[in-house]
């Protein structure tokens, strides 16, 4: 009988490696190069990365840094009379245009502060001839480029050094790669309409352009930025004989108020030391072990392909210790210009939609660069809170720069008094997808403590003994007009500052402050309810229907991301939720973006719409996104699948959709697992590895027929997993440290060691 067991664990573990690295037919695979930038083949490490395209019949690969930026501060923003107050008495006097140009109109105007593109490397290869054949391998994230001629091109980032290295093979002509320096000098380009969608010309930063250096074999470029800043960039190349040339480049940072870091020919030197050999195969473990962590299989190649594309992406932009993924991480734009919305941290929606997926996708190492980040800044943010709301606690920004400093914009996003109330839920899902006590003692309660703080001091009892906020808004709402603030709290307020005040209470009371946890839920419940139409859909403020189509779907969050509405709570939040989305939908997408649709794939998983769900994903990735798989805002189809049809490049939407289709597959967030809650019924052959539960569970499952017929589960943590199954139907068909116990109809309860793990089969 034991022999039987473990040969069970020995099964469903190969059957997991089987499936553990993604297949050939999630490969990028084009029979050209791109000749446009944002359509190149992405290589990245979250903190350097490439573009490998092609340019006026030059192979290049565009080279970037995540920490590059120019932080000179935005002009007018920092005068100590614009703060809170004064946008609140500006509003009652109904004089409004000195906030617009004082708070808004810097960010279009001015190039800076800004991301900023590091460089570039061409090669020219006329003896080539034409390309054959562009390969990106995912699973070892390698790209490959072969010519009709026989040349052939391999190329990688280094998962964890900032360095990237080439190989050629079959060369026939001289090898002579150039360094190409961004242009910071020179007549400066004003045709056209320049403002933050389209960016400034690089040169109106006014840099003195920066200097090449060559020897033989190396070619080195330093570029000084503003304040002190400088940034280098090495690419280093030797001939290995027989027409084989082997090379890398790295690029380097350095600011004048941090200690002193290596440059880039120092780190080259280090990974020549190294040799290709031993960073292809340090290079490689990494990316295996990335691979392993979790993996899907539905039946919608297109949704499975655009899933471990997406998965990639997150790979190449997300790592701990590196910066978190700004609008295009480690791919800005190459054109020239400053990049769209300047590359920046949007606070607002983007970067939170960009970690979404990684928590149920089981990458919470990689989701730490992000809190990481705001931990590291949290000084500049209590510096902006008493500059500009004038109370204690914590308030970030909706809009910064590199190290958390504001940058204007919209204000009613841009310095929105909400920002971190939103940001606090990845503190909370980190917590609860890890089941980390010290994480939560040390990092994520003292967080969310200073925010609900913040919260207790900006907001005041009104006349009918409801906290208000003093004026409320909803982002992109009517704009960046007047009418952008309304006099009571709008439901997307609303639902951000009980959502955090719910965290601190639950972070309390696990901690055992019985007496915080209990302050933090009498001050949630001092708000009033959400605004709602006599039809019972969520609105966007008390006096304002959801009536134009838009882009966020900011009167919503009380349902997704928050769960302080959910399906599972009965007949009347169910009506909410239905009448809401199908109000959504009659008003329809006119002004919607990528995201929308990725948001709404993850919207209609939550209500247990699995063709819902799937058909808005599909969407996304056929009509939405470049042949590369980036996310380009605008229906590139132009299909009316929206108005929008411009192609600016973010990564918010890319990152949306893998988490909705995490979302069909695996929900934990009301208290029990639910296992393929939202799929289409014409899917009858699904199956899914190590996708994460809230508590620590790491949940396996496999449909054929339309029959879920095999489920496992793990716990990292000691806990109780009530899994939504019906205990008359399973049995526990291999089981280590968990016992089975009496539970509600139509659920499964286990109690899991630490270590422990289950396999469930039907009877």
């Amino acid at each position: 009988m034991r022999f039987y067991k473990y040969l069970i664990v020995f099964v469903l573990v190969y059957h997991e490696a089987l499936y553990a690295q993604p297949q050939t037919q999630h490969n990028l695979q084009f029979d050209r190069l791109s000749t446009v930038w944002d359509e190149a083949i992405p290589l990245g490490n979250g903190m350097v990365g490439a573009l490998v395209w092609q340019k006026e019949g030059r192979l290049r690969f565009s080279l970037d840094r995540a920490d590059i930026w120019d932080q000179r501060p935005m002009k007018g923003l920092h005068r100590e009379e614009f703060n809170f107050k004064w946008v609140q008495e500006q509003v009652a006097k109904k004089d409004y245009k000195p906030v617009q140009d004082y708070l808004d109109a810097p960010y279009d105007r001015e190039p800076a502060p800004s991301k900023i593109p590091a460089g570039a490397i061409e090669f020219s290869i006329p003896e080539a001839g034409e390309v054959e054949s562009v390969n990106l391998h995912l699973a070892t994230a390698l790209s490959t480029v072969k010519w009709k001629g026989g040349l052939i091109l391999q190329t990688f980032v280094h998962a964890t050094e900032p360095v990237g290295w080439f190989k050629f093979q079959n060369l026939k002509g001289e090898f002579t790669p150039e360094l190409i320096a961004p242009r910071y000098q020179g007549d400066v380009d004003t045709s056209g309409t320049i403002n933050s969608l389209v960016g400034n010309d690089l040169r109106r930063l006014g840099y003195k352009q920066g200097v090449i250096k060559k020897i033989p074999g190396s070619i080195t470029y330093t570029q000084e930025g503003y304040g002190g800043f400088r940034y280098d960039i090495t690419v280093s190349w030797k001939s290995l004989g027989k027409g084989q040339v082997e090379g890398l480049w790295s690029v380097s940072s350095h600011f004048p108020d941090r200690p002193a870091t290596a440059t880039s020919n120092q780190w080259s030197d280090k990974a020549l030391a190294r040799g290709y050999l031993q960073d292809w195969n340090s290079h490689q473990a990494w990316w295996k072990d990335f691979w392993a962590q979790s993996a899907i299989q539905v039946p919608d190649p297109l949704l499975e392909k655009q899933w471990y594309l997406e998965q990639y992406k997150f790979g190449s932009a997300a790592r701990a210790g590196a910066p978190p993924i700004s609008l295009q991480a480690v791919w800005t734009a190459d054109n020239g210009r400053i990049p769209p919305w300047k590359g920046d941290f949007h606070h607002d929606l983007n970067t939170q939609l960009s970690y979404w997926p990684a928590y149920s996708g089981n990458h919470l190492k990689e989701a730490m660069g992000y809190l990481d980040h705001l931990d590291q800044n949290s000084e500049n943010y209590k510096r902006y809170t008493q500059r500009y709301f004038g109370v204690e606690g914590l308030a970030v920004p909706g809009v910064t720069t590199l190290d958390g400093t504001e940058m204007g914009g919209w204000i009613q996003y841009a310095l929105s008094p909400t920002v971190s109330s939103w940001l606090s839920q990845h503190y909370y899902l980190q917590w609860r997808y890890s089941m980390d006590a010290g994480f939560l003692k040390k990092r994520a309660y003292p967080w969310v403590r200073q925010v609900c703080t913040f919260i207790e001091n900006i907001t005041s009892l009104d006349e009918d003994g409801l906290r208000q906020l003093p004026i409320s808004s909803s982002p992109e709402i009517n704009d960046n007009k007047l009418e952008a603030w309304f006099p009571k709290n709008t439901n997307y307020d609303l639902a951000l500052m009980k959502a955090a005040l719910g965290y601190g209470h639950l972070m309390a009371l696990e901690l055992g402050m019985a007496q915080e946890a209990a302050h933090w839920k009498d001050l949630q419940n001092e708000f009033g309810d959400y605004s709602l139409t006599e039809k019972k859909e969520l609105k966007f403020a008390q006096d304002l229907d959801y009536n134009v189509s838009h882009r966020h779907f900011s009167h919503l969050m009380a349902f997704h991301p928050l769960g302080l509405i959910n399906w599972e709570d009965g007949p009347e939040s169910q009506k909410i939720i239905t009448n809401t989305l199908a109000k959504l939908d009659a008003v329809g997408p006119d002004y919607w973006t990528g995201y929308s649709y990725a948001w709404l794939g993850n919207l209609k998983a939550r209500a247990k719409d699995g063709a819902g769900a799937a058909k808005a994903l599909r969407t996304f990735a056929e009509a939405f996104c470049l042949p590369n798989s980036f996310h380009a805002n605008g229906d590139q189809s132009k299909s009316g699948l929206s108005k929008m049809t411009y192609r600016p490049f973010t990564l918010e939407g890319n990152f949306a959709f893998a988490a909705g289709i995490q979302e069909m597959l695996l929900q934990s967030y009301a208290g029990y697992i639910h296992i393929l809650p939202a799929i289409p019924e014409t899917w009858g052959t699904v199956s899914f590895q190590n996708l994460r539960a809230e508590g620590a569970f790491l949940v396996d499952a496999k449909m054929e027929g339309g029959v879920l017929s095999e489920v496992g589960v793990r716990a990292e943590k000691a806990g109780v997993a009530m899994l939504k199954l019906n205990p008359e139907e399973w049995k526990l068909h291999a089981a280590q440290g968990v016992r089975q116990q009496s539970t509600e109809e139509g659920f499964l309860e286990l109690n899991f060691k630490a270590g422990g793990s289950a396999q469930l089969v039907r009877k």
